[in-house]
């Protein structure tokens, strides 16, 4: 598991010294400045460094530049620092910039340094079987199904998990990322043609540490991405988003997810299509690029450095075409769970939450499977069943155990007894 405060080893972006020397106009910076101190009121030359992440040297220089233009004013001196306002020049001029765009936050890099940061900071994994048992150590995995994950790992190419539902795909899927023992740098925003796009998401990227004093502070330290999405999924969400209040440009999720993982769970039950998802990254799953399109129409080029999962309990033939399913290298079969693994999976669920079971109680609920009709045993019946039962003991204010007469009542609740033969596509939890 990653540990606190460990550093990307492959990028690591000096602080820049002048305002060349951030890669984007200068013009942005000003914008900024401008922008923020017209919503701050009053500010510190101190303090617009630490909410617009950059060094002292290059907002001094463009307060006196703004000085200079009559746009900004020294209000008071607190120790070493200025405390400033804008001027009525300063402050028509900032109306003007904040309908244009009002983003007043961490300055952004440049398109062409985000590609260089993104490339450089590609996952290389070294794995073994033993690496791979500790990472999925709380879940019963064969040794078989370790054997095709870890060459998928090391690949950092396009993963298919596919399979009845309710045998862990998506627990296999949400501990992928424990294999990742590094961070990386992730910009706030990225410049492109003088818009500002948006990146880092509190909601979505864990932060790792504070970055080193000598690494320019536009860039945050954070674990490798990890993002699930499912039914929810729409078309817009792969694109650049607008805020046409704001006139800020959110990232999509693929531009989020670089240098991570994105899984698409329940593959081939969103609200766009498969073959529509499928055509939009045919090329970036190919070629490890992707194109965006600003609001005006301008097109450009983004890394797609990622490792995309796509999880289903549906027939991948059905889902997509051979030409597509040709660029996805790895694809792995998830089967139901043998007699043993039941078994183990059982033992583990009723040790770790305490739970006293009754000799037998395991073949006693592999037999009332069968009985309903589920004789493929599947790896999430002995969690949800005891899960049940504890709902039972809970409403009846008793100890919680595991009875045969438990296991019936749970069972009874658990599986539906409109058909006799269970619907393969029915979602149990996955």
């Amino acid at each position: 598991m990653l540990e606190r405060n460990v550093m990307s080893h492959t990028f690591a972006p000096p602080v820049p010294d002048s305002i060349e020397g951030l890669g984007i106009p200068r013009s942005v910076v000003t914008d900024l400045v401008v922008r923020r101190v017209y919503v701050e009121g009053t500010s510190t030359v101190f303090g617009l460094c630490k909410s617009l992440k950059l060094p002292h040297r290059i907002v001094e220089r463009t307060f006196r530049h703004l000085q200079h233009q009559q746009l900004v004013e020294i209000k008071g001196i607190l120790g070493e620092d200025y405390s400033i306002s804008l001027t009525n020049a300063g402050q028509r001029l900032a109306r003007n910039r904040r309908r244009i765009c009002e983003y007043a936050g961490p300055a952004p890099v440049s398109i062409r340094d985000y590609h260089s940061a993104v490339r450089r900071q590609a996952a290389k994994l070294r794995l073994s079987r033993e690496l791979l048992s500790r990472a999925f150590s709380d879940l019963v995995v064969t040794d078989h199904l370790l054997d095709q994950l870890g060459p998928a790992l090391v690949s950092q190419k396009s993963l298919f998990l596919y399979g009845p539902t309710g045998n862990g795909k998506t627990s296999l899927a949400e501990r992928l990322t424990r294999v990742f023992e590094d961070a990386v740098l992730l910009p706030y925003a990225v410049e492109v043609d003088g818009q500002i796009i948006q990146v880092y998401d509190p909601v979505i990227h864990e932060k790792a540490g504070e970055t080193d004093e000598s690494v320019d502070s536009r860039w945050v330290l954070c674990k490798r991405p990890f993002i699930v999405v499912g039914g929810e999924l729409t078309p817009s969400m792969l694109e650049l988003r607008l805020d046409t209040s704001s006139q800020i440009y959110a990232a999509p999720l693929q531009m989020k997810a670089n240098n991570g993982i994105l899984v698409i769970d329940d593959f081939g039950r969103q609200v766009m299509s498969p073959r529509k998802l499928l055509n939009r990254w045919i090329l970036p799953l190919d070629r490890r690029v992707d194109y965006l399109s600003l609001r005006y129409g301008v097109k450009f080029q983004i890394p797609f450095e990622l490792m995309v999962v796509f999880s289903t309990n549906l027939d991948p033939a059905q889902l997509a075409d051979e030409a597509f399913l040709r660029r996805i290298h790895n694809k792995i079969y998830v089967e139901p769970v043998t007699v043993e693994v039941f078994d183990a999976i059982f033992e583990r669920v009723v040790n770790e939450r305490s739970m006293p079971a009754e000799p037998g109680s395991v073949e006693y609920l592999r037999q009332l499977c069968a009985k309903a009709g589920y004789e493929e045993l599947r790896a999430c019946y002995p969690g949800d069943v005891c899960t049940i039962i504890e709902w039972i003991k809970q409403y009846e204010g008793v100890p919680v155990e595991v009875t045969r007469v438990d296991l019936e009542r749970a069972t009874r609740l658990y599986f539906a007894r409109t058909q006799s033969v269970p619907d393969p596509t029915l979602n149990h939890f996955d």
